[in-house]
């Protein structure tokens, strides 16, 4: 199959892409337009959690498609119950705004903390939130995330996000005034370089919270739906928040988000919140069946097995190559190099013949690694041996 400049020439430049068009893809494997194949470590950013065209979600949404796709969200649905009472009855939270994607739910949960400051806290408008994080694109999680130098791009920012600092809970203390409503964190920072939020942090900030009646919302867009080996990462540390967001994993492809929340936290009235597409049936039945195949029997025990040899794995290379060695959580790892060709090493291994390897590097100092949870033992040998060959070849 040629590629066709006139296509790319007709989108929109937003960011830099490689001349290969993929056409299909099946589990961990992706196909370009030369019918090269290629191990998909990246998974759409986390987005894949049963990898590409997953059987059980094809098979959902043809079936939803012949019955019904978008009623408006002015009616019920009953895939978007059905969902909504999975993930109520499998976490801490009583109620679920569905969206369409992690921007849009963390966007409505910023409104609903700014609403109950309104109701609950003499009009607290405040959240707390960390540098390095990674909340959205719109402007208002732009101007949450500390990504460094978001605050300059689309100025001026939205008013009300001070930043602390990850793992230090004396730089939250220090922001809260009688304006804060919320802390608001992922628990695993996954654009900064996968740094985990210490178990112990966890706790501190929900009594933190606790003490000075302030929301704690978890950002779980990257973490969530058993990225981190349980099906939402905040169980880790044994904490309830008011509030969460999932979406990337939740759809395993499909434009698919939720915002979570505590009755006590639901606050909007008829108006304050909703979306044309939201809650649609063809979305949440392809989530109703990524659900049920994360939470089966068995499944996220075989997370945890692949997290354990992909730790393992890592290391070993680590230990190889004199790198600074791996961390993370489940299925969502990075590896820490010891000088800054994570960007090399990313395009050799795309480039690698007869097969590619797709990883990331959100730092020129590290790799990323985000594969489908149901990737294979062998896949991940295989992907390892890979990148030993292609750490040696960038090495020379």
């Amino acid at each position: 199959m040629k590629f066709d400049q006139s296509g790319v020439d007709a989108l929109m430049e937003i960011t830099s892409r490689p001349e290969l068009v993929f056409v299909r893809g099946h589990g961990s494997w992706l196909e370009d337009h030369n019918g090269k194949r290629y191990l998909d470590i990246v998974q759409g950013w986390a987005v894949n959690s049963l990898g590409h065209c997953p059987p059980e979600v094809i098979k959902a949404m043809n079936t939803q498609a012949n019955l019904l796709i978008n009623p408006s969200p002015a009616f019920y649905n009953q895939p978007s119950m059905d969902l909504a009472k999975r993930l109520t009855g499998a976490s801490c939270f009583d109620r679920v705004f569905f969206t369409n994607s992690g921007a849009e739910a963390n966007e409505g949960a910023i409104k609903l903390a700014r609403k109950w400051g309104q109701l609950k806290r003499n009009g607290a408008y405040k959240i707390i939130t960390f540098d390095h994080s990674f909340h959205g694109r719109t402007l208002a999680t732009m101007s949450a995330s500390g990504k460094p130098g978001w605050d300059t791009i689309f100025a001026p920012q939205v008013d009300g996000f001070p930043k602390a600092r990850l793992n230090d809970l004396d730089s939250v203390r220090a922001l809260i005034d009688d304006q804060t409503v919320a802390i608001m964190l992922e628990p695993v920072q996954g654009e900064a370089g996968v740094i985990p939020a210490s178990v112990e942090y966890m706790q501190a900030l929900r009594k933190l919270a606790d003490e000075h009646g302030l929301l704690l919302i978890v950002d779980e867009v990257q973490t969530g739906m058993g990225r981190t080996g349980t099906l939402f990462a905040y169980e880790h540390s044994g904490v309830t928040p008011d509030i969460m967001t999932l979406a990337k994993g939740i759809g395993a492809g499909v434009p698919l988000g939720a915002l979570c929340a505590r009755q006590d936290v639901c606050v909007f009235v008829h108006g304050d919140q909703g979306g044309t597409y939201n809650g649609n049936p063809l979305m949440a039945a392809a989530g109703i069946a990524v659900f049920d195949a994360i939470t089966a029997p068995g499944f996220l025990d075989t997370v945890n097995d692949r997290a354990q040899q992909l730790s393992k794995g890592l290391l070993a290379l680590s230990a190889k190559w004199g790198m600074k060695g791996e961390r993370g959580v489940g299925l969502l790892r990075a590896l820490m190099l010891d000088r800054d060709d994570g960007v090399d090493i990313v395009n050799m291994a795309r480039d690698r013949a007869p097969e590619g390897l797709l990883l990331n590097a959100p730092r020129p100092s590290l790799l990323r690694f985000m594969p489908a949870l149901n990737i294979t033992a062998q896949e991940i040998d295989q992907m390892l041996s890979m990148l030993d060959e292609i750490v040696g070849k960038v090495r020379g």
